[in-house]
């Protein structure tokens, strides 16, 4: 008895001595590596007395992103888009377009300086983890609309040397490369011009952005294209049945080709723009024109809008039930977020970056694990990205 008794407490002693594995603790929305797609904050870069790196209160401030809200661990970079307004298919209108395109490049460039120590820029996937590692927020470049290429596709090596790494075709008309999705059909696509824009975006290594194309034009540069698109702010047309959204066929379609779609808030319903905030509009695309005082009197009138005629009919919580269905249909390796931030993007309950721990808390809670969150905040977008310029070089 006193052997089988000293077996068994030393059977015990040993058991409780065994080590338990640990589980990991879940990762909080600051510990990913979280990149918006596409962010048209560079609309503020030149406000007379405004900053960058400032404090700005939303309720005189219309701006969405600033590095304030960026360093709380809200969101560690993305796509500072070059966007250049449509305008007519002549040489001087090519021109106009050109000389405002290269003033906005530089314009992010020169901000971007500013803060050296905050901020530096990315051109590539690796550039972006290094500064990241090193407790830097991430910029990249795009170019919304290639317009201002006019009809010298030589000028796209332009684009790409001061920093382009992503470029969508067409904006909200038809131009010289393409149809857009809010315009009448001109090429059912991509003109024969717009088919050699996407051979020299492979050629060069920028990855193509989808958004605002037609379903034709999709179509096309899906097939066309020797690496995968990117849609950079697109929401799924299941949730709202827009021309500007993406149907679930055509997003299984991206899936199967590697893309990625970037959801947007936007078009989520239809967008209430009446003669009103048409004009405030206006005045906001044009905000850097103004003085100090008349920027505040134009978030002052935009605020007062929003509690009696919104501009989009639905809150956060639809914003997710979208968010999840586009996953469903696409799956975690091709699905990314660009929620089109200072450009028309937000809605209540997600009205700036601040509310981006809120879509990690969500995703969460439908049961996406750390891998999965990795790939959607930030992971596809990088892979996308090196997939364009990895296949430049072999060529």
């Amino acid at each position: 008895m006193t052997k089988r008794l000293a077996f068994l407490t030393l059977l015990l002693s040993g058991c409780a001595a065994a080590p338990v594995a640990q589980t990991p603790a879940p990762k909080q929305h600051k510990d990913f590596l979280v990149l918006d797609t596409h962010l048209d904050t560079p609309i503020h870069f030149a406000r007379p007395g405004w900053s960058f790196a400032g404090h700005h209160d939303p309720a005189t401030d219309l701006v969405q992103v600033d590095m304030e809200r960026m360093e709380a661990g809200a969101l560690d970079g993305g796509f500072f888009a070059i966007y250049t307004e449509q305008g007519p298919l002549t040489p001087k209108g090519y021109a106009d377009a050109l000389a405002y395109a290269r003033g906005r490049s530089d314009l992010i460039d020169s901000t971007l300086a500013k803060f050296p120590d905050k901020i530096g820029r990315a051109l590539t996937p690796d550039d972006a983890l290094r500064l990241n590692r090193a407790g830097k927020l991430v910029a990249f470049k795009s170019m919304e609309n290639s317009y201002e290429l006019g009809e010298d596709l030589s000028l796209f090596k332009e684009f790409y040397d001061r920093g382009v790494r992503l470029a969508g075709p067409v904006h909200g008309a038809n131009n010289q490369f393409a149809d857009s999705s809010g315009d009448k059909p001109k090429w059912h696509g991509l003109s024969p011009l717009g088919r050699k824009w996407v051979a020299e975006a492979n050629r060069l290594g920028i990855a193509i952005d989808a958004s605002h194309s037609s379903d034709d034009t999709f179509d096309q540069m899906l097939e066309l294209s020797k690496t995968p698109l990117l849609l950079s702010h697109s929401s799924g047309r299941w949730a709202f049945d827009h021309p500007r959204n993406l149907d679930d066929g055509r997003i299984r379609k991206l899936a199967a080709k590697g893309g990625a779609i970037c959801v947007s808030t936007i078009f989520l319903s239809n967008m209430n723009m009446t003669p009103e905030r048409a004009a405030l509009f206006t005045q906001y695309e044009h905000i850097a024109d103004l003085a100090p005082e008349a920027q505040v009197e134009l978030t002052r009138k935009w605020r007062e809008l929003d509690k009696t005629q919104p501009m989009w009919g639905v809150n956060f919580d639809r914003y997710m039930e979208m968010v999840l269905h586009v996953i469903k249909v696409a799956g975690v390796d091709h699905v990314c977020f660009g929620a089109d931030w200072d450009g028309g993007g937000g809605l209540p309950g997600i009205e700036d970056i601040s509310a981006l721990p809120k879509v990690t808390e969500r995703l969460r809670a439908a049961g996406y694990s750390d891998a999965d969150l990795e790939k959607m905040w930030s992971g596809n977008i990088l892979r996308i990205v090196g997939k364009a310029q990895r296949a430049a070089t072999a060529q």
